[in-house]
C-alpha cells in the first residue's frame, strides 16, 4: 500500500470496512455539506442524477473545512473500498492524483468541452499531468464580509471602505452591546479571516509572496506583524463562546441580529437564503475592506476514485451532471457560490451572486485572482496546516503579533 495511504490508523481502517459499498447504478458520494444551505444545494445534484436513473448513496461527514472527511476517506481507501466520488479542495486533489488513486475523466471532459469553459486557475487543481481527475462544481470566494443590515443601520454604520473604518465599526457595535464579529474558533475559520486580513494589510503582491511563494522575508515582515495585530483587534471583538463553534452557527448569529459581521466565504450566503433573508434588504455582502479588487478563491470539486481502471457509467453521469450549464446555475444560486463555467448566465442569481460573478471575471482578467491559503489553494496541505497552527495559536493568545510572525517563518520552513 502506498506510503501516503499507510499513514491512516488501523483503527480507522477497520471501522471503514463496515461501511457498505454502493449498489450498482448508484454513486456513493463522500462530502461535508451538512449545514442547511449546503444540504439544500446538494439536493439539486441528487435530483438531477435521480432524474437520469442514477441513485445517490449519501456519505456526509460533518466539518466545514473537510478535515474529518479526508480522514474517513483515507480509511475507506486503505480498506479497499473507495467511494465513487469525493468532495475535495485544491492540493488534496493533486495529492491523491499523484498516488494514482483517481480515475481519468478525459473522455468525459473532451466530449463536454471542459477545456474551453473552465478557467485555468481551476484546471490547475482539476488536472494532473494533463489528465482531468475531478469535476469542478463551483468557485467560492473567501474574502467576503456578511452583515446584518438592520444592526448596522441602527448603529449608523455604513459599509466600511478601509481597515480603519472597519475597526471603528467594531468599536461602535461593542459600545452598543452587540457582538461585533460572529466567529467560530476552529483553525480553518481563523485562517479564513486571516486570509482576508493579510490581503488587506499587504496587498496582492505581499499575499502571493507570503502564501504562494512562501518567501521567508514576506512571512516574517512588518506587514505580517501588522496582519497579526489586526487579528488581535478582531479577537477582541468576538464573544466569549466562540471556541469550537461551527461556521453556520456563527452565520446564524448575524442572521438573528446577535452579531454585526462575519468574515466567511460566500457559502455563508446559502444560510441567509435558507432562512428567507434577502440580500440588500436583510443582509449585506461586501469584500473585506482593502480587498475590493482581489478575489481569493477555492473551488469545490468532485474527484472520481479509480474503481477498476475505467470510469464507470455512474461516474461519467455524475461528472456530466456537475458541469452541465443548467446544474451550474441551479446549484450555485442555492449554494451562494458562482459557476465553475464561464459561459453561465447570471440571470438567475441574486445581487450578491451577480456581484460575485462580476468580481470573479474582473479579478481573473486583471491578475487579481488568488488561490486561498486557508482553503488549500495556495500551498500544499502540510504548509497550510503549519500556517493554521500559528494563526490559531496567536488568535488564542499564545503569541503576540511579532512572535507569531517569527513562528510563521519557522513553521513554513519546517513544513516545506
Amino acid at each position: 500500500m502506498r506510503k501516503f495511504i499507510l499513514k491512516t490508523t488501523t483503527t480507522l481502517a477497520a471501522a471503514a470496512v463496515s461501511v457498505s459499498m454502493a449498489h450498482a447504478g448508484d454513486v456513493e458520494v463522500l462530502h461535508w455539506w451538512t449545514s442547511g444551505g449546503e444540504a439544500a444545494a446538494l439536493n439539486v445534484l441528487k435530483q438531477d442524477l435521480e432524474g437520469q436513473g442514477t441513485g445517490w448513496n449519501d456519505m456526509p461527514v460533518a466539518g466545514g473545512g473537510g478535515e474529518s472527511a479526508m480522514t474517513v476517506l483515507r480509511a475507506r481507501v486503505t480498506s479497499g473500498n473507495p467511494p465513487t466520488a469525493v468532495q475535495m479542495l485544491g492540493f488534496d486533489i493533486l495529492d491523491w492524483a499523484k498516488e494514482d488513486a483517481l480515475a481519468d475523466l478525459n473522455d468525459v471532459a473532451v466530449k463536454e468541452g471542459w477545456d474551453d469553459v473552465i478557467p485555468e486557475a481551476l484546471q490547475a487543481f482539476a488536472k494532473h499531468d494533463g489528465q482531468w481527475v475531478s469535476a469542478p462544481v463551483n468557485v467560492h470566494s473567501t474574502n467576503w464580509v456578511w452583515a446584518n443590515k438592520a444592526v448596522l443601520d441602527a448603529n449608523g454604520i455604513a459599509v466600511p471602505a478601509n481597515w480603519e473604518e472597519f475597526e471603528a465599526a467594531l468599536e461602535t457595535l461593542a459600545a452598543a452591546g452587540v457582538t461585533p464579529v460572529a466567529h467560530g474558533g476552529q483553525a480553518w475559520q481563523d485562517a479564513t479571516v486571516f486570509d482576508a486580513v493579510a490581503m488587506s494589510a499587504g496587498g496582492p503582491e505581499f499575499y502571493k509572496a507570503a502564501f504562494i511563494d512562501l518567501d521567508e522575508e514576506a512571512l516574517g515582515s512588518d506587514t505580517m506583524v501588522e496582519s497579526f495585530r489586526r487579528m488581535e483587534v478582531i479577537r477582541g471583538h468576538v464573544d466569549d463562546n466562540f471556541s469550537g463553534r461551527d461556521w453556520n452557527l456563527a452565520t446564524a448569529m448575524v442572521i438573528n441580529g446577535e452579531a454585526g459581521f462575519q468574515m466567511m466565504g460566500d457559502w455563508a450566503k446559502g444560510e441567509f437564503l435558507n432562512a428567507g433573508k434577502v440580500p440588500g434588504e436583510d443582509f449585506l455582502c461586501f469584500r473585506f475592506p482593502g480587498t475590493e479588487d482581489q478575489v481569493t478563491f477555492n473551488a469545490d470539486q468532485f474527484a472520481m476514485f479509480d474503481q477498476g481502471g475505467k470510469v464507470s457509467a455512474e461516474q461519467a453521469a455524475l461528472a456530466t451532471a456537475i458541469l452541465s450549464p443548467s446544474f451550474q446555475s441551479a446549484f450555485n444560486v442555492v449554494k451562494g457560490s458562482v459557476p465553475a463555467r464561464t459561459d453561465v448566465s447570471d440571470e438567475a442569481f441574486d445581487a450578491c451572486g451577480k456581484q460575485g460573478m462580476k468580481d470573479l471575471a474582473a479579478a481573473a482578467a486583471s491578475g487579481n485572482l488568488y488561490g486561498s491559503m486557508a482553503h488549500g489553494h495556495a500551498a500544499p496541505a502540510a504548509v497550510k496546516n503549519a500556517i493554521y497552527d500559528v494563526i490559531t495559536a496567536h488568535f488564542n493568545g499564545e503569541y503576540d503579533a511579532a512572535t507569531a510572525a517569527l513562528e510563521l517563518v519557522d513553521a513554513v520552513s519546517i513544513a516545506k
